[in-house]
């Protein structure tokens, strides 16, 4: 078998030839074998649909865990953002399907129509016992029209839903308040901890990160993430606080690693802060980065968005918040808890930012898979149970109480 070979921060890596068997059925929709073979019954069948960049390394674990389970997995994805690129950085292999349909309002309800018919041949003919996502509207609408049973992951409650069309279950951080990610009761379920805390455990920290951006040994580095600019909650507050963010670390001892969003968020930093890029002051990398590394070795994190702040905060890493709209339950968790700092208007920016060096620990102290065990535990008391939905509600709350 020809091995297929993947690009990680510019390093070719060979997959050796059983992930290659795995990549390949996992492509299929065939994980373990989907053929039946003398009548014997198939495995039961999920398909996760990755609908945004962060949705990658956050699934990667639960799709490890389900595999163990013995479950077959499809892997669809939107080629929206840097999704495609960290795909590759993580050897996930997903068919593609559908892309990016920009910030106007129109655009993008045509557009996940339109995603629902191109993932219609792919749900059709597969057939799956269960749609996995996390707020992927398209995969909703095409289940709906098919009958396929839905789980829709949330952590933030001022997301747009598709109003008209709800998933089976809602499942959603244990912070966020009953009642405000939907107005029904049935099939709302909730896991212990927060959406970062699946994945962030299985960090390990490699130090070459910053030589390979080839930042000073004696700089304070700080990690900036943009705001989400064609997001339909950002506000013109986060453009404001992002920009006088950058010159308040606009100073000659720091480098400011910048993470933007699309390719069209890159171009556009590099025309408008072209003083900073040329100086060395502010870094883009070329390619995706593993993000909890830079996290790590960072001595501050800004962000204009919520997963960045999250991973940071996981990690116990100085984090502040530019994010402009509407702070959702589980930011407003961290910050009561003092793990993350919310920035509110500009004068806050020199008055709460402390530019000082992180005294990072020997390792992070950050191993337990509570969150991730109680997670994949409730996806298979779903899966396992009666198609009866209130029986699958309190099943899978039972098994979830059970573990925490």
């Amino acid at each position: 078998m020809v091995n297929r070979m993947g690009i990680a921060n510019g390093t070719i890596i060979e997959t050796p030839p059983q992930e290659e068997q795995l990549r390949e059925n996992r492509e299929l929709g065939r994980i373990n074998g989907s053929a039946t073979r003398n009548g014997a019954k198939r495995a039961k069948r999920i398909w996760i649909d990755v609908d945004n960049s962060p949705h990658v390394p956050f699934f990667l674990p639960i799709i490890e865990e389900l595999e163990k389970q013995g479950v077959e997995l499809i892997l669809t994805a939107r080629n929206k953002y840097q999704v495609c690129q960290l795909l590759d950085l993580f050897h996930l292999p997903c068919r593609v399907i559908g892309g990016d349909y920009g910030k106007n309002k129109l655009l993008k309800v045509l557009g996940n129509c339109l995603r629902a018919l191109q993932l219609t041949p792919t749900a059709a003919k597969l057939r799956p016992d269960l749609a996995l996502s996390h707020g992927s509207r398209a995969q909703v609408l095409i289940c709906k029209a098919l009958n396929i049973p839905t789980m829709v992951m949330h952590d933030y409650e001022f997301t747009t839903k598709t109003g008209f069309v709800e998933p089976d279950w809602i499942f959603m951080p244990d912070v966020v308040p009953d009642g405000v990610m939907t107005k029904k009761t049935q099939g709302v379920l909730k896991y212990p901890g927060l959406k970062e805390d699946v994945y962030v455990p299985r960090f390990r920290p490699d130090r070459s990160i910053l030589s390979a951006l080839a930042v000073p040994a004696d700089h304070l580095v700080v990690t900036l993430r943009p705001p989400a600019t064609e997001a339909h909650y950002h506000t013109p507050k986060s453009d404001e606080l992002f920009a006088e963010t950058l010159q308040f670390l606009d100073k000659p001892d720091i480098t400011t690693i910048t993470l933007p969003r699309s390719a069209k968020q890159s171009q556009i930093l590099r025309r408008d802060w072209s003083n900073l890029t040329a100086s060395g002051r502010m870094v883009i990398p070329e390619a995706p980065l593993d993000g909890l590394n830079l996290i790590w070795f960072s001595d501050l994190v800004i962000s204009g968005g919520g997963t960045m702040n999250r991973e940071a905060a996981a990690l116990g890493v100085p984090v502040y918040s530019i994010f402009g709209g509407k702070i959702g339950a589980v930011d407003r968790h961290l910050a009561n808890q003092g793990r993350l700092i919310l920035i509110d208007n500009a004068q806050d920016i020199p008055r709460k930012i402390k530019l000082v060096r992180w005294s990072r620990p020997a390792r992070p102290d950050h191993y337990n898979r509570q969150t991730l065990c109680g997670i994949v535990d409730t996806i298979m008391a779903i899966l396992n149970a009666s198609p009866i939905h209130n029986n699958v509600y309190a099943m899978a709350n039972k098994e979830q109480g059970a573990k925490v």
